[in-house]
């Protein structure tokens, strides 16, 4: 499930906020972070906010493996 940390600076004092949803995106656009889902915008960041927006799920691909770790 899509998962995302929005993290305030600390002058700001402000708590940070985790969003999740399973259809959940992000996008960017003119100086803003838009989160929509189905049924549209549900959360808009201004970029002047100075706020880190960080992926925090752990979406993969269940085909997909990561190759073992190379000898030396």
């Amino acid at each position: 499930m899509p998962a995302y940390l929005i993290v305030h600076p600390r002058e700001q004092r402000k708590d940070d906020v985790l969003v999740e949803d399973p259809h959940l995106a992000l996008t960017v656009a003119d100086g803003w972070a838009i989160f929509t889902d189905q049924h549209g915008i549900c959360l808009a960041v201004p970029a002047a906010l100075g706020a880190q927006i960080q992926r925090v799920d752990e979406e993969q691909d269940p085909a997909y493996e990561e190759p073992a770790p190379q000898k030396e």
